[in-house]
């Protein structure tokens, strides 16, 4: 019971991480369609892509924060640990793009945003885009840091003693 209590530390990161991949990526996917369908459609869908783009902003943070946190302990232990440092810089690509999307959806509401609405929306859009690229290449690195170099991951001994 009492190792059910006590989490390991690097063991936040992917447990904060895959909730904000999902929200961003299907945030971007909303937006996107949003630009496609006529403007009584599109309403729905911007507001579910911005809520999507708030929530899954605020979890890469959060993602970034528990990877600082797993960095310490995991970094002692890799072969290559400059895949580690790309995927942090990665990451933070990400959150910055996302961020900067973020921020411009909110500036929509105010008035001298409101005359550049179309043009806004696109360069969002863009952004959300380029972050879901950034996104994909992080979480491709992320993989090569668990499958090929056991990142964070406790590997039994070879007679799987102890299970």
């Amino acid at each position: 019971m009492e190792e059910l209590l006590s989490w390991r530390t690097e063991a936040w990161h992917p447990l904060t991480v895959h909730f904000p991949v999902a929200l961003l990526l299907f945030g971007t996917l909303a937006k996107l369609l949003a630009l496609l369908l006529r403007p009584e459609q599109a309403a729905f869908w911007h507001r579910m892509g911005a809520y999507l783009l708030y929530a899954g902003t605020a979890g890469a943070w959060l993602s970034i924060y528990t990877g600082d946190l797993a960095d310490g302990i995991v970094s002692r232990k890799l072969c290559d640990p400059t895949v580690l440092k790309a995927h942090e810089l990665a990451s933070y690509n990400v959150a910055y793009l996302f961020t900067g999307a973020m921020v411009l959806d909110l500036s929509s509401i105010l008035s001298w945003a409101k005359r550049y609405g179309r043009l806004l929306t696109v360069v969002v859009v863009l952004l959300m885009l380029a972050g879901s690229g950034f996104l994909a290449y992080t979480g491709h690195l992320g993989a090569k840091l668990v499958y090929e170099q056991a990142g964070g991951v406790q590997v039994p001994p070879a007679d799987c003693a102890g299970f």
